[in-house]
């Protein structure tokens, strides 16, 4: 009589390994425009890079930017002791006094007039920019460039609209000008580290992030971009200290605190990336990024209905993501609720029709409805999609098995081997194969050398030694067993095997022991069929 157990049969996710399980929000904090939709009404004074400057706002109370300044005074200077407020007339005027000589702008002056009308091309362009008209932007501040070929701002600005449209060369030269003509100018730094990142110049972008917070220390979006490169680079611990940091200066800032917890629950602190996720959507409830990120966390720490109440939430803000559908549908299955989770990977699919992942995950809960050939339809497709699926060649060799198939069985698996050849299981179950083909001996050697790989795998104890029974060697597969029941006492089948083989042995007193332990197990288990097979087996000893 032969019990063999099949390895892994069918359990598990087919996820590639260059798969990211996290929602990712936009990577980078951009620099987009600051001029609100308004006449400038006001000069106001302000510090920005470190030095006082007069800028122009729409109210009085307006922070200056590198977006509304006019010009940057000596260092050391009272901006505010600059203006002065004419008696009777709403005007103010700017009163500075400097080492160099002048000439004065007489009205109708041209280089006055050229300032001014770059100034009004650079508006224009950022309004242009706000309303995502990214190459009509762009030819607003190329004009003012024309005019004032030292404007800093709209070469930053086209260098922002260039980058939005995907130009990273383009981009990265506008903030080099920009850098050329002021060098402490912050946002361009940061900006340029964003686009030579997305370029592949990573340590490029880390020395502009850093030369941004040492002209800026409480940059948040510095420490945020900084964070991303710095996770790009493999260095999560570095990734995390970055997002505090970015926190620590805007304690509302959102998109830190998701990626701070998809860091801390790849380093496998689970409960704080749930706490950070919960501040990321405390602070914006539909940041559904973060309600997938914290459903997997919430799955990684058994919480499967929190899990799936949070792919709820993602597919209600974003009916569209294919990933919530696949994450769902794999917890559902988890769950035992195959058919739902079949509609869920139907979805999936109609989303993203080369998302492999749910082809394989579908072909798993097929294969558990009985539904075989649907299942080996699926697993084609994940290898079409994917040749070198080391796991939907070992799931498709198992199927293949139990449907009678065995020579497609053993390709299947050689498949998965040559992929990767550390895999016990895989070797496990060529073996059976192998076995049932009436190669005893390569049987063997397969389940030696799962074994060798690792050395408590119960199933390739109890395989090896129903094969050393049916070659005769009953001693062998004694111990076999012995060792697979060591590892696990429950193994029902390993003491109806044991049994047969004391039996054969002729220790009848063993024999029924095991068949008796055999029978209650299967009992427990709810396995009738071997549980008959074990009670017959007692009755035909007594």
């Amino acid at each position: 009589m032969k019990f063999k157990i099949w390895t892994g049969l069918l359990t598990g996710f087919v996820v590639s390994a260059s798969t990211t399980a996290l929602f990712c929000q936009a990577s980078r904090a951009g620099n987009s425009s600051l001029l609100g939709n308004g006449t400038l009404k006001y000069i106001n004074t302000g510090i920005l890079n470190a030095e006082p400057v007069v800028c122009a706002g729409v109210n009085q109370e307006d922070t200056c930017t590198t977006r509304t300044l006019r010009f940057t005074l000596k260092p050391g200077s009272d901006a505010e002791a600059t203006l002065k407020k004419l008696p009777k007339v709403d005007l103010t005027v700017v009163e500075f006094t400097n080492s160099q000589k002048y000439s004065v702008a007489k009205i109708g002056n041209s280089d006055l007039a050229a300032r001014e009308k770059a100034e009004d091309l650079f508006i224009q362009g950022e309004a242009k920019y706000e309303q995502g008209d990214y190459q009509g932007a762009i030819a607003a501040y190329t004009q003012a460039i024309a005019l004032n070929p030292n404007y800093a701002e709209a070469y930053n600005s086209r260098g922002n609209a260039r980058y939005s449209l995907g130009d990273n060369q383009g981009a990265v030269a506008d903030f080099n000008e920009a850098l050329r003509i002021n060098p402490n100018y912050v946002e361009a730094y940061t900006s340029r580290g964003n686009a030579r990142d997305d370029s592949g110049d990573s340590q490029g972008a880390l020395a502009d992030y850093n030369a941004a917070l040492r002209i800026n220390p409480n940059d948040a979006s510095a420490y945020y971009n900084r964070g991303v490169t710095r996770y790009r680079l493999g260095d999560n611990k570095g990734a995390v200290a970055d997002y505090t940091e970015a926190l620590r200066i805007n304690p509302n800032y959102a998109s830190a605190y998701n990626n701070r917890g998809m860091l801390r629950s790849k380093l496998g602190d689970n409960q704080g990336a749930v706490a950070d996720f919960n501040e990321a959507l405390r602070i914006n409830p539909n940041l559904f990024q973060a309600y997938g990120n914290r459903g997997l966390a919430r799955s990684e720490l058994g919480d499967n209905q929190g899990s799936i109440l949070d792919f709820n939430e993602v597919l209600r803000i974003n009916p569209n993501d294919a990933l919530a559908y696949y994450h769902r549908g794999s917890i559902r299955s988890v769950l035992g609720d195959k058919k739902g989770a079949i509609l869920d990977f139907n979805e999936a699919l109609r989303i993203n029709p080369n998302l492999f992942q749910a082809y394989g995950n579908r072909g798993i809960a097929r294969s558990e409805l009985g539904d075989k050939q649907g299942a080996i339809l699926d697993f084609n497709e994940v290898l079409r999609i994917n040749p070198n699926d080391a796991l939907a060649y070992y799931h498709r060799g198992i199927i293949r098995y139990l449907s009678g198939d065995n020579q497609g069985a053993v390709a299947d698996f050689n498949e998965a081997l040559r992929i990767n050849p550390n895999s016990a299981e895989a070797y496990t179950n060529r073996g059976n194969a192998r076995d049932d083909l009436g190669d005893s001996q390569g049987a063997l050697a397969d389940y030696d050398r799962a074994l060798q790989i690792n050395p408590n795998l119960a199933d390739a104890y109890l395989n090896r030694g129903v094969s050393r029974f049916r070659l005769g060697d009953t001693q062998s597969a004694v111990a076999d067993y012995n060792a697979a029941l060591r590892i696990n006492p429950n193994l029902a089948v390993a003491y109806l095997s044991r049994g047969i083989a004391r039996n054969e042995g002729g220790d009848k007193p063993g024999a029924m022991q095991d068949f008796q332990k055999a029978a209650d197990l299967f009992q427990q288990q709810g396995d009738k069929d071997n549980y008959e097979k074990a009670i017959n087996n007692l009755r035909k000893l007594q």
